[in-house]
């Protein structure tokens, strides 16, 4: 067997195994399925590799599977570029408003990705007590109850009064959290954080920007580590859905 053949699947067995992963420990999406979908195709190129499939085809179809892999790459790092200058970002103190994005919601509370989102709110807020949070995400199919009645509860239970805290409970997607939270401000100049986690700072601020928040800063919460290789690759699909769509 060829390294090259060696190398193939050992990178689809890798992928095969991180989305199985990721669809075990319930990462709250679909999106495990592309992992298993690349480590399939990486499988397949393994072994086409080994019945020297590349140099069956002709030197066109070569240059065009070359071109449309130098693409791929490229769209992936200028993607994964734009996400990472998104990490660390913080806020100044006496902000207005925070936003706080949802996330999923299940039976015992918010899901890990969105405690990350609360706890960084909870922090901001204490330190800052004139600063009101606006909590903001519908009730999704598998849901008990919409995030932003949950989130407002959590943040309660972590001694937020609730006087201090808004609920938008309608939005289904990023866009809507932004675009729904926007009637409860004072005024779309006033200030305002976006509270999400590292990987979805980057995108959740252009997204806001467009909808015509000005005077905005992003407060970055951690994430698990062990699905950020997840999120940060599912952000590709997110940048280039919201880019052909004119949403950035």
């Amino acid at each position: 067997m060829s390294l090259p053949a060696i190398l193939l699947y050992i990178i689809g067995l890798l992928c095969v195994l991180y989305g199985t992963m990721v669809f075990l420990i319930r990462s709250g999406t679909m999106f495990f399925a592309v992992w298993i979908a690349m480590g399939a195709g990486f499988i397949l190129l393994g072994a086409l590799t080994q019945i020297s499939f590349w140099g069956r085809l002709s030197q066109t179809a070569r240059a065009l599977l070359l071109a449309a892999a130098i693409a791929a790459f490229l769209l992936i790092a200028v993607c994964e570029g734009f996400v990472l200058s998104g990490f660390g970002r913080r806020a100044p103190a006496g902000l207005d408003y925070l936003i706080v994005l949802g996330a999923q919601v299940r039976e015992d509370g918010p899901s890990a990705v969105l405690r990350y989102r609360l706890d960084e709110a909870a922090a901001y807020m204490r330190e800052n007590r004139s600063t009101v949070c606006i909590v903001t995400g519908g009730q999704g199919a598998a849901e008990p109850v919409a995030e932003g009645i949950s989130m407002r509860d959590y943040l309660v239970g972590q001694g937020i009064d609730a006087s201090r805290i808004l609920v938008e409970d309608k939005a289904r997607n990023t866009i809507q959290n932004i675009l729904f939270s926007m009637p409860l401000m004072s005024s779309p100049d006033t200030s305002c954080g976006i509270v999400t986690n590292n990987f979805h700072v980057a995108r959740a601020m252009a997204l806001a920007r467009k909808q015509g928040l000005t005077d905005i800063y992003a407060i970055a919460a951690p994430s698990d580590l062990l699905f950020l290789p997840n999120n940060m690759f599912r952000e590709v699909f997110g940048l280039t859905k919201d880019f052909l769509a004119g949403n950035l």
